[in-house]
């Protein structure tokens, strides 16, 4: 059973309009084709807070009071005539407040409702209206059937404390794998054949592109940014070690539609493939020289900043915050009962990194139940979200807010799984 249906025990009664334009007709419960629902767990939220008080305090707060309040006057009756007779504009600020995942249900209701998710003065409500808050985007390659099975994709929405599943059917059946999201937009990476292929897509709008090959066609670390702006796109391919050449830095631009090759990153030992983009920079971790190496794309060019890392330091990851704030997560310690999960910041002015924080021992424990237990980290704007492997949960941290809290079903339990944050966004173009 849908689980927005299941919130709400709704009466027998006339049935209701199916278009605005339409009058009541009988019509038959049957399951929207597209994004299903599942009936997953909702996420966990601190006692005494409710989920809607919680969505109003501070994560997704105009999305999940909308989402609240649909869901609790879903039974009740609209009169038709009042909906045929509302005016186009009027109808498309309405709309353009309803939750993108419940609007998203409403294509396959009739053919002007599909229309409107296309129509330009709607997009352009759509893009004036809040983002819908905060939404974690799982991808699993191969589903258990093979490298060549569908992929799996779903998506927990935080405001409406519901998982969606994100029909990807429409994508080429490649060997993909998750790059990242930027802006309503997903970027994946894999092979068709021999040949090494780029996709960028808007899961919403069902829209999909694939890049041209880059200069050097290598399989190499990617980054997925949108200027909504400039109602563009870009992807950053960092320079890497093919063989025994060393590969340049190349960016596609949207507007473009081309690649272009910039300065090659100077000979370092990268830490890692972990890396984060911010403020139009992107930066990784190096190990000689000791630091982060920085690519300014709108120069094209590559800065060493030597901010040494902390003492001690097990496994770092770089995550991007709001604006120009850059984390660095990690642990700390030798030996597992002196182990501990800290987060700092990077003062860019002393080029220093600042600790701002550290997980409280019960939620380290939680999460990593061993010692040497792999965790992924990623973030974004000023939330920073904890996976590790076979768990059924995960753990999101509010650097404003300094609050942790459990995300249920939010987990990479297989390793052909990857997990980011997403913003759902019809208005965001592929070209």
């Amino acid at each position: 059973m849908d689980a927005a249906a299941a919130a709400v025990a709704v009466p027998p009664r006339a049935a209701r309009p199916t278009s605005p334009s339409r009058p009541p007709k009988a019509i038959r419960s049957t399951k929207p084709r597209g994004l299903d629902e599942d009936t997953a767990a909702p996420p966990a939220f601190p006692k005494g807070k409710s989920p809607s008080s919680a969505a109003a305090g501070g994560i997704g707060i105009g999305a999940g009071s909308a989402a609240s309040l649909l869901l609790h006057h879903a039974d009740v009756p609209m009169d038709a005539a009042v909906w045929a007779g509302l005016p186009d504009d009027l109808l498309l600020e309405v709309l353009a407040r309803v939750p993108p995942f419940l609007l998203f249900r409403l294509r396959p209701v009739s053919r002007r409702w599909e229309a409107i998710l296309h129509d330009p003065a709607f997009l352009a409500a759509h893009a004036a209206v809040p983002s819908h808050g905060p939404c974690l985007l799982t991808f699993s390659r191969g589903g258990g059937g093979g490298a060549h099975s569908p992929p799996h994709c779903s998506v927990l929405s935080i405001p409406l404390h519901a998982r969606y599943k994100l029909p990807f059917g429409f994508l080429p059946p490649w060997d993909l794998w998750l790059v990242g999201s930027s802006g309503g937009l997903v970027c994946f990476s894999g092979f068709d054949g021999a040949a090494f292929r780029t996709i960028v897509c808007n899961p919403l709008t069902q829209a999909w592109r694939v890049l041209p090959d880059m200069h050097y066609n290598q399989q190499r670390q990617l980054v997925l940014t949108v200027d909504r702006s400039r109602r563009s796109f870009k992807v950053i391919a960092a320079s890497d070690v093919y063989g025994d050449k060393t590969l340049p830095t190349e960016v596609y631009d949207s507007k473009e539609n081309k690649w272009s090759v910039h300065q090659m990153m100077p000979a370092v030992n990268l830490c890692s493939s972990k890396m984060a983009f911010c403020d139009s920079r992107l930066y990784l971790e190096t190990l000689s020289p000791l630091g982060l190496m920085m690519y300014k794309v709108d120069t094209g060019h590559w800065e060493h900043i030597p901010a040494k890392f902390p003492r001690s330091l097990l496994d770092g990851y770089l995550v991007a915050g709001a604006r120009t704030r850059l984390y660095l997560v990690g642990r700390i310690g030798l030996y597992s009962t002196l182990q501990s999960m800290r987060i700092w910041e990077l003062d860019h002015s002393r080029t220093v990194w600042v600790e701002i924080s550290r997980m409280p021992p019960r939620y380290f424990r939680a999460l990593l139940r061993l010692s040497a237990e792999r965790f992924e980290c990623f973030g974004q704007d000023n939330l920073i979200c904890f996976t590790s492997w076979n768990q059924g949960k995960g753990l999101l941290y509010d650097v404003d807010k300094k609050s942790w809290s459990w995300i249920a079903g939010c987990a990479s339990q297989l390793c052909n799984s990857q997990v980011c944050f997403y913003e759902p966004r019809f208005d965001t173009s592929i070209f």
